[in-house]
């Protein structure tokens, strides 16, 4: 397929589109936030992370994906081992009722739900590629493979960091649905997960505020709905062409986190609504472009791993922009190669990279299997 031998050229272009537009957003909504009194400081630290990132990127994209097959149970518990730290007092940082952070010495805060993404996704896959033949069954299709997802899920849950369990869940069940567990399981564990989330955040105040502020922001400006409300003041300000660069008026303290979770409406405001769609094209592409991949990747390993980490860039991506375009409620998470944090960007970076590799070894099996076919096609001829 033509279009599958330039997959890796669309992904490539789509990350490093966001990634510039990134740091150009960031450069004009960070010099107006609280700062270590260094200028331009958050654009320093994410210059730096983009470097890091792109370096495990080139890294996971030169690496054989197949060699990760064998050592999932290791990854696993590292993932987990690094989520529970953020349980224990004095290494957790709380941040707005959330502790998802731990602190690392020379490295400063850091996220171990984003180390939990690719892993979660490198665990299913080798674990679907194991038991091709039990997929259907109900211990070895659903059982131990949704008790593979729902530990580091769980473990991310109760951090209170539901937007990134929520993201976790989704792109887990995207792997099972490929990998063929049946609906009727997919579809009762999804009533009973929907159930519970409602119960934890009806029982949890703050998250309660959020969805009743949802229904009303205008009411709610003020208080638990004046992010959104924000956002769609700055959506409404830049309009068709935006502001310019630089001319946005609500990073100066009337939007929270303007650099990170709510950096969408900011690029709205400033560069206006040509760009918001050009970053939806970007993650389109990469969706699309991450499925053909997996469609045509050489193992079912590289073909579950491909719907996994390209599902772990774009489920974040479209909750990102439904809550910032108030279509959802309010859930804290940022926006793929865009906001400002190095965890993320890494690790999103990462997940490119192995989309990549899986890339790499399909296009070389499928010329091994071309020239193949014209060398037996030529000894056919010479012997007529």
């Amino acid at each position: 397929m033509p279009f599958n031998r330039y997959s890796h050229v669309v992904i490539c272009f789509a990350v490093a589109a966001l990634v510039g537009l990134g740091l150009v957003m960031l450069a004009s909504t960070s010099v107006w936030v609280e700062n270590e009194g260094q200028q331009y400081y958050h654009l320093t630290r994410q210059l730096i992370w983009v470097f890091v990132g792109l370096g495990v990127a080139c890294v996971a994209a030169m690496f054989d994906y197949r060699n990760l097959r064998r050592h999932w149970p290791l990854l696993l518990a590292g993932a987990c081992f690094l989520l529970a730290l953020c349980y224990v007092p004095g290494l957790a940082l709380v941040r707005n009722g959330e502790a998802r952070w731990i602190k690392v010495p020379g490295i400063g805060q850091f996220q171990p739900s984003e180390v939990a993404k690719p892993v979660v996704v490198i665990v299913l896959a080798a674990w679907f590629a194991r038991y091709q033949a039990e997929t259907r069954k109900f211990w070895k299709g659903f059982v131990w493979p949704m008790a593979l997802l729902g530990i580091p899920t769980a473990l991310i849950f109760f951090e209170k960091d539901m937007g990134t369990a929520v993201s976790v869940g989704a792109a887990g069940f995207a792997v099972l649905f490929v990998a063929g567990t049946r609906l009727p399981y997919l579809a009762l564990s999804s009533v009973a997960g929907g159930g519970m989330f409602w119960y934890f955040v009806q029982s949890n105040e703050n998250r309660w505020h959020r969805i009743v502020a949802f229904m009303d922001l205008e009411k709610y400006q003020l208080g638990v709905g004046l992010q959104q409300w924000r956002a769609l003041q700055a959506f409404g300000s830049g309009g068709i062409v935006g502001r310019g660069l630089g001319n946005g008026a609500e990073k100066h303290g009337y939007l929270p986190f303007a650099h990170t979770d709510f950096i969408f409406p900011m690029i709205g405001e400033e560069l206006g609504v040509w760009f918001t769609l050009a970053v939806v094209f970007c993650f389109v592409l990469i969706a699309v472009f991450g499925f053909l991949v997996a469609i045509h990747a050489s193992d079912p390993f590289g073909r579950l791993l491909a719907v996994g980490v390209t599902a772990m860039i774009v489920v974040p991506a479209m909750l990102n922009i439904a809550v910032t375009t108030a279509v959802l409620p309010n859930t804290g998470l940022p926006l793929p190669f865009v906001s400002y944090g190095g965890t993320n960007l890494v690790f999103a970076l990462a997940c490119a990279g192995l989309l990549i590799s899986v890339h790499r070894r399909s296009v070389v099996l499928e010329r091994g299997v071309l020239a193949f076919e014209k060398v037996r096609k030529q000894s056919y001829a010479v012997k007529m």
